[in-house]
């Protein structure tokens, strides 16, 4: 009996206790989320290497990709596009901008400076927002998703078995179309805005046209639209990298994919209104680059 009891108490001191298996846990922790970040950077420095020879190399599905991304495939061709669900984005994001602007600015007399936030808010904040949020919601879920059906499917594999570089021909390629895409699709998504805001205003709410535009011209900086250019490229770059690499490296079937997805759309959402922030500090600063005047 003092053999058993005496082997019982060796096995139960042996065995680490619960609070130890607790603390193990958490101290892992910081360093796998440090490991996932360098699987992030590792990965991102390979897709944006692969760019250019993707675009060179793979031109038919570089440009097969420019035409689904801008105005859809399949049955949502011209209706479920980028171009297109931007651009609903940016008119109900311009009407809602007038409409609450001249309500509020109505309120202390001064309802003529509905055309100043429309020149300033829309630039700086709302379309970079806007763009950024229906390009994850747009291309980067779709290109999650097909990056997944291809991994769980072993086309990447496939790919790799024939000397064809995964990295370039699947994510570099649409890397490349997106970054085309980007430019006509901010220009729609600014003058959209702008057109929205002047209708509402002018229109609906029966502002002069010649009060707003005087106040539109005036404080419409050229070298805010240059920089808004800027922050559109950045966000767009950074949602195509962070929704290729969870498409890429997706697993577990059709229900990972759909995970991969969801990581990929909160991560990008994070992404956008960290970059406008950032872009914001350092490029406007404290003062906002503006004198309210005229």
């Amino acid at each position: 009996m003092s053999h058993a009891t005496s082997a019982r108490n060796a096995r139960h001191s042996a065995t680490p206790s619960v609070p130890y298996h607790r603390l193990r846990r958490e101290l892992r922790r910081p360093v796998g989320a440090l490991g996932r970040i360098g699987d992030h950077a590792i990965f991102y420095a390979r897709a944006l290497r692969s760019v250019p020879h993707a675009a060179v190399h793979y031109r038919r599905e570089t440009i097969r990709l420019i035409a689904e991304t801008s105005m859809g495939a399949g049955n949502l061709a011209l209706i479920g596009g980028t171009v297109v669900i931007v651009g609903f984005l940016t008119l109900a994001t311009g009407s809602t901008l007038a409409v609450q602007g001249y309500s509020t600015l109505g309120d202390i007399g001064i309802e003529a400076l509905t055309g100043f936030l429309s020149a300033f808010i829309n630039v700086r904040i709302a379309a970079p927002v806007v763009v950024g949020i229906g390009l994850a919601a747009t291309f980067g879920a779709g290109a999650t998703a097909q990056l997944g059906a291809m991994r769980i499917n072993e086309e990447i594999d496939a790919l790799e078995s024939l000397g064809i570089n995964p990295v370039s021909y699947v994510v570099g390629t649409r890397i490349a179309a997106g970054m085309i895409v980007l430019a006509p699709l901010y220009a729609i998504a600014l003058i959209a805005s702008f057109a929205a805001c002047h209708f509402t205003t002018v229109v609906l709410l029966g502002q002069s046209t010649g009060l707003y535009a005087h106040y539109f011209s005036t404080f419409l900086n050229p070298l805010d639209l240059v920089w808004s250019f800027v922050q559109a490229f950045a966000m767009a770059l950074l949602i195509l990298l962070i929704h290729t690499y969870f498409g890429f490296f997706a697993s577990g079937g059709p229900a990972g994919v759909g995970i991969a997805v969801g990581d990929a759309v909160r991560t990008s959402l994070i992404a956008v209104v960290t970059v406008t922030l950032l872009v914001s500090l350092a490029i406007y600063g404290s003062n906002g680059n503006f004198n309210l005047s005229g």
